[in-house]
């Protein structure tokens, strides 16, 4: 026998959670299938267990996509304070960590077991490990085959996630959908993920393995002020993800390594009190010991700071703060936090996330062209496409 309802969402994310709950909340009946054995996993393993569950100052500009203004009217009609406030309504304690981060205290389950008491008080129907064998558009709405049968809906919305973390269940479903129905996708590629180096550079930088430090890492005008970590696979920690979103294959990124010194000035200083240092003591004072080393032997520096003439100084502040470094690739899929492109925004209606060519068919969330920046951007966008999405069934 087929099943019913009003509305089916495809997959129990963050989106689809949320609009879940707002259909239901207004009196739709809801069902949400996904593949998966648990609701919410990326929320689970996010903020290494504690969720970055939004961002104080989430706004369009701290979103790429082909079409800048797109996130604009989800993102104002559903704020950080709007999520903030059912999480202080379920007791869920919070803080901000820094640049406007907000994290549980506890554990990423809350938002999950949060989200799952919203959609049980909104009769929301949830069904998991359900494979979904076929979509069909009917004269009523959707038939959508799935492993234990057929099941009807005016409406359909695919929440169904991007490429990253394929570990999690991701795959490129969304997007297919999207095609069976004559929709754009721009091209997707892994983002928020740590960038490799070919061979030789890694091997000359394998001693910094390990090694963080704040850094401003930049590439063409776009700028991230945050820590640094050499891998033994290349560069990571925050500055790189986030400036992972904007590089592309061939292009350099520059390090900026501590920002806020001036180290011509540290060394010059040096130099007039005690020039009889050397220049790699001077700056193990202010960089890591293995950092300090690597620059100085880098430039065959080994005298005495008082031997160096300016030009030399001044080259070797430049080698720390002006750093071009050109990475050979990312680590794909397997290790990005999120993807980059994905339905295109020019296909949906911003204010209901509706394919404007298929009547009845929404698309939320991460497989749409709207990528954040680390931080609760990504999680601030999935609850605001899927609220108005959830206002629009």
């Amino acid at each position: 026998m087929t099943q019913k309802f009003d509305v089916v969402v495809l997959g129990a994310g963050g989106a689809g959670m949320m609009c879940a709950v707002r259909a239901g909340g207004r009196g739709r009946s809801v069902l949400v299938l996904d593949h998966a054995k648990a609701p919410g996993e990326k929320i689970r393993i996010s903020g290494g267990g504690r969720c970055n569950f939004t961002n104080v100052y989430a706004a369009a500009k701290n979103y790429l996509s082909a079409n800048p203004h797109f996130a604009k009217s989800a993102l104002a009609r559903y704020t950080p304070r709007d999520f903030l406030d059912m999480v202080e309504r379920h007791g869920i304690a919070w803080h901000e960590k820094t640049l406007g981060q907000l994290f549980c205290d506890d554990s990423a389950k809350d938002i999950i077991r949060m989200l799952l008491s919203e959609m049980k008080a909104a009769n929301v129907v949830l069904e998991l490990q359900k494979q979904i064998t076929s979509i069909e558009k009917t004269p009523e709405g959707f038939r959508i085959g799935t492993s234990d049968g057929p099941v009807e809906a005016a409406s359909l919305v695919v929440a169904t996630g991007g490429k990253s973390i394929p570990k999690m269940g991701a795959t490129g479903f969304a997007y297919d959908i999207a095609r069976q129905f004559g929709l754009k996708v721009v091209e997707t590629r892994p983002a928020l993920v740590p960038l490799t180096l070919d061979p030789n550079l890694l091997e000359k930088l394998s001693p910094l393995s390990g090694i963080a430090v704040p850094a401003e890492v930049r590439h063409g005008r776009t700028a991230f002020r945050e820590a640094l970590l050499f891998t033994h696979r290349g560069l990571s920690g925050p500055s790189i993800l986030q400036i992972s979103s904007y590089w592309r294959e061939g292009d350099d990124v520059t390090l900026v390594i501590e920002p806020d010194l001036d180290i011509t000035a540290v060394l010059k200083t040096a130099r007039r009190a005690n020039g009889r240092q050397a220049a790699q003591t001077v700056l193990a004072e202010v960089l890591p010991k293995r950092l300090a080393q690597f620059f100085v032997e880098n430039r065959g520096l080994t005298g005495h700071l008082a031997d160096l003439p300016d030009k030399a100084v001044e080259g070797l502040a430049a080698s720390i703060q002006t750093w071009a470094i050109r990475p050979a690739g990312s680590e794909g899929y397997r290790t990005a936090e999120v993807t980059l492109g994905g339905i295109d925004t020019s296909e949906l209606d911003s204010r209901t996330m509706q394919a404007k060519a298929v009547p009845g068919l929404y698309f939320i969330g991460e497989c749409v062209d709207v990528t954040g920046w680390l931080g609760g951007y990504n999680f601030q966008w999935a609850w605001a496409s899927g609220h108005v999405c959830g206002d629009a069934l």
